[in-house]
């Protein structure tokens, strides 16, 4: 769809800022077994994750100025190789794919930043982050003790790390980067594959140690870590997380704040007050470094997934991660203040930071103060002394006795004491007002709708090809597309009978058999089968070993002869939609197809349909969002930007209620069941143009 009308606007914004560079003098961040060190200070550090693609350059600065505000120090994110190099040696870093500019936006903010290149980061995106040509190369085999494998990933390395260096961006250099990391949660997969998961984990920590950034570098869930490359933890709870030496810093690189959504399932809701309590906790157990997923954190670092944001055109992976990547985030995917998620975390942040003298000069001593009770204590040689005391009853508050003086604690609660005496914070109260996101008409008049069917009867000769069997789709496609038609010709007697229909899968269960009846006529038959993907795989091993598409077997039942497989049949294969082909998603093009006018609720429903609208720019620079509950299954742009994919699945879960107290996962607090799991879109400003 596209706008018959400009609009622009310049918004200006006076900001003063703090900076913490090093001017002329040399920077160092190392480590001991307390925290990370930056220029000789041990610190705190709250960080939280804002992945770049998956907002607009125009909300950057926004988004991190929202960050700060909440108590964060440290921006985190992935780098997302496929987007950088979606060939060979062919390069982008434009728009939202600008890294540099992006960091250099956390550094007008007087933050840090944390680059977590990877390059695998799985992060719910379309093939793990990998580019997709990788599949193809010669003798490849991902993520373990093969050459060239290793060639192609250092090379990309070495070109982000370069690339930092060249700007000064590294805090060695007076830049805002203090930390990098190098692969992600290979722990799991590397002892599966034993000897040569080992050796490659050593060899990429070597590798990246080898760039000399003069920062440390991490990584996370891989508790044969090599020196100095420091292993952490992600999680929902990481209290009970120890690195693998007794020198080494105890970080956080991933404190979970929701989880994803995909189609057909249900919103998942983390309680702020369950969140603060698992941070509270990993702090009183000596952490330093917690970084929100999504959101990030300094000093003692803190990191979370602080903006979720969107997977725009087809970058969501799983398969069937949703369009959104909310992540139930203290910013939602607009970047608006979720409440009571942000402002709740915002002053544990500030209770945490009253404490920072003494838990980066201490060790804790533990007290029982009951069953379920306990007091970490932090005193320093200076005098300074903070306490958390914490109440692990589910159930019921306790009353305890510390320092002579009464304390009641809620369940599931800690409450900090930056001088071993008064409370300032408790995760369980949440004094902050709830907030809630409505969605409101902009009465925007549509002026006109136009649709174009698909020719489903017949193909362009110049775009297909023929072989024997069914190919795997991703070997066809390259992932270019979404779809693969394949086609092929029967005979039949005048007594036989087909079955016609659709069928698709779920996260749980990718892999299915459809089984239908389709109408045949005696003599030639067509049969055509229309594979749709809903974005690649992101997790796991072997990825040149990944298949998708009609693998088969094709079976035709009921015949006379009982059944024929089609399986090593001639198959006929198209990429792709004709209007794909013709680039009718561009405002530009000009036009090779007749569309048929009218409104779209007067249009014979038809599978395969283009539909266009045109209409004027809303007025203000709210954020904007398309309701697309009226709709099935497709993609979807605005003046030739690709918003994602939009499948209005209704989600199945079970959304009876929650409780903030115990331990947290996915399948405790659900909403939205019995709606469609995502019914809006978001549709920035920026698109209009």
């Amino acid at each position: 769809m596209k706008f018959n009308s400009v609009s622009k606007w310049v918004f200006c914004v006076c900001i003063i800022v703090v900076f913490h560079g090093c001017g002329l003098v040399e920077c160092s961040v190392t480590y001991d077994k307390k925290a990370l060190i930056i220029n000789g200070q041990r610190r705190i550090l709250i960080s939280g994750s804002i992945h770049y693609p998956r907002s607009t350059p125009e909300m950057w600065e926004d988004l991190i100025n929202k960050a700060k505000d909440g108590g964060v120090d440290v921006i985190d994110t992935y780098v997302f190789w496929n987007v950088h190099e979606p060939a060979p040696g062919n390069y982008n870093f434009e728009g939202r794919y600008d890294l540099v500019r992006f960091v250099k936006t956390i550094q007008k903010a007087g933050l840090y930043a944390h680059l977590r290149i990877g390059p695998y980061v799985c992060a719910e995106w379309n093939f793990g982050g990998f580019p997709v040509w990788l599949k193809y190369v010669p003798g490849i085999s991902f993520r373990t003790d093969n050459e060239p494998f290793k060639m192609a990933m250092k090379g990309f390395t070495e070109k982000i790390v370069n690339m930092m260096k060249s700007k000064n961006l590294y805090e060695s250099q007076g830049g805002p980067i203090i930390l990098s990391q190098i692969e992600n949660e290979y722990g799991p997969q590397g002892k599966q594959l034993g000897g040569p998961g080992h050796k490659y984990a050593t060899w990429a920590a070597n590798m990246a140690v080898g760039l000399d950034t003069g920062v440390p570098w991490v990584m996370c869930k891989q508790e044969d870590a090599p020196d100095p490359v420091i292993n952490t933890c992600n999680g929902f709870y990481c209290d009970a997380f120890s690195p693998n030496k007794p020198y080494k810093p105890m970080l956080w690189t991933e404190a979970w704040t929701g989880w994803f959504t995909d189609f057909g399932g249900p919103i998942h809701q983390r309680p702020v007050e369950d969140l603060a309590f698992s941070v509270a906790k990993f702090i009183q157990n000596g952490g330093s470094f917690v970084n929100y997923y999504m959101q990030m954190m300094s000093a003692i670092t803190l990191s979370e997934q602080y903006h979720g944001g969107t997977n725009f055109g087809r970058s969501a992976g799983g398969p069937f991660i949703t369009t959104s990547y909310d992540y139930d985030a203290p910013l939602d995917e607009y970047g608006l203040i979720r409440q009571p998620k942000y402002g709740h975390l915002k002053e544990l942040h500030k209770a945490v930071k009253q404490c920072e003298k003494a838990l980066v000069s201490a060790d804790p001593t533990v007290n029982s103060l009951g069953s379920l009770q306990q007091a970490h204590v932090y005193s320093s040689k200076s005098g300074d002394c903070a306490a958390f005391l914490s109440n692990y009853n589910t159930n019921s508050a306790a009353k305890v006795m510390f320092n002579n003086m009464h304390y009641s604690l809620p369940p599931w609660s800690i409450s900090i004491l930056p001088d071993c005496r008064n409370v300032v914070f408790n995760t369980a109260k949440v004094g902050v007002q709830t907030s809630r996101t409505e969605m409101l008409p902009t009465n925007t008049e549509i002026l006109s709708w136009e649709t174009y069917n698909e020719d489903l009867s017949s193909s362009d000769d110049r775009s297909t090809f023929s072989t024997l069997g069914l190919l795997e789709q991703i070997n066809v496609t390259r992932d270019t597309s979404d779809y693969l038609w394949y086609t092929t010709s029967v005979d039949i007697g005048s007594s036989e009978k087909l079955l016609h229909g659709s069928a698709f899968g779920t996260r749980e269960k990718r892999r299915f058999t459809f089984k239908g009846k389709v109408n045949l006529r005696a003599g030639s038959n067509t049969i055509a089968l229309l594979s749709v993907a809903v974005g690649l795989p992101n997790v796991g091993g072997h990825f040149e070993t990944w298949t998708t598409g009609v693998l088969g077997p094709v079976v035709l039942h009921g015949l006379d002869q009982g059944k024929w497989d089609l399986s090593w049949a001639k198959w006929t294969y198209q990429v792709g939609l004709k209007g794909e082909a013709r680039n009718l998603v561009s405002p530009n093009s000009v036009s090779s197809v007749d569309w048929t006018k009218g409104s779209l609720t007067a249009q014979k429903q038809q599978p395969l349909a283009w539909h266009k609208a045109y209409f004027n720019a809303p007025d203000g620079d709210e954020p904007l969002a398309l309701d697309m509950s009226s709709m099935g299954k497709g993609q979807m742009w605005v003046n030739g930007q690709s918003l994602g994919r939009y499948w209005t699945a209704y989600a199945a879960g079970n959304c009876n209620g929650c409780s903030y107290t115990g331990v947290f996962k996915p399948s405790k607090c659900q909403l939205g069941c019995g709606q469609p799991t995502q019914r809006w879109y978001v549709c920035k400003n920026l698109y209009w143009y």
